[in-house]
């Protein structure tokens, strides 16, 4: 999900790699829970975000949906997001001590909060979104280690290259007046990179890659 926003009005006014420091840590983010609520369907799941989940809590695609997940259209096409529900709209993984259940294997837009994403010529690079965080008292952390995942550099390639190939498959669907590609770009994302599983003992990123190429293929686009 790509926001139209001014980047002056939201951020510090820097863009982060991974390696620079950013004021983003929110020392554990003891008593708060307030990005856990209230989000609507705005935390959109990448493939890796749904292979992390299902690894994690031993539940399929299709049992994460029936309670934690829904689908919504994003720009388009059909993604799956967190559900929140209840009062207050809380995370379903949101516990009654507002702390997240599933915090060692959360999706990448929770990973990097209060971080975002700018996305320019087909790569991206990080900003800090100042308003969005409760926490005012936040020290500086390195950037990959705030995102916290094995290998920073393949996960950001990773980011890029699956939202590149969003991006093509959105300028597809606006190019069709049918309205025949929306629906064979959900079903083509949905199967191959959501309902079918990856194989959790296996590299994830070789997995995607070679699944990406076949998807690419089918909508005869290139992949990057």
């Amino acid at each position: 999900m790509e926001r139209q926003i001014d980047i002056n009005e939201v951020s510090d006014g820097k863009l982060y790699g991974l390696e620079d420091m950013v004021r983003a840590d929110c020392a554990g983010c003891a008593g708060c829970s307030a990005c856990c609520q209230g989000m609507g369907n705005s935390v959109v799941l990448d493939p890796l975000d749904v292979h992390r989940l299902e690894k994690g809590t031993g539940m399929g695609f299709e049992s994460l949906l029936s309670g934690h997940l829904e689908l919504n259209v994003v720009d388009g096409i059909i993604l799956p997001n967190l559900k929140m529900a209840g009062v207050g709209e809380r995370c379903t993984f949101l516990g009654e001590n507002g702390r997240c259940a599933v915090h060692g294997f959360r999706p990448g837009i929770c990973r990097i909060f209060p971080l975002g994403r700018l996305y320019e010529n087909g790569s991206f690079r990080y900003f800090l979104q100042i308003h969005e965080c409760k926490k005012k008292s936040r020290a500086k952390v390195k950037v990959k280690k705030w995102i916290d995942v094995p290998d920073a550099a393949a996960y950001d390639a990773y980011i890029s290259r699956w939202h590149n190939f969003l991006k093509e498959l959105q300028r597809i669907i606006q190019e069709d007046d049918t309205g025949q590609a929306a629906k064979t770009a959900s079903m083509v994302v949905l199967k191959n990179f959501y309902v079918t599983p990856f194989d959790r003992d296996a590299d994830f990123y070789g997995q995607f890659d070679r699944r990406l190429s076949n998807a690419c293929g089918l909508f005869g686009i290139g992949c990057s």
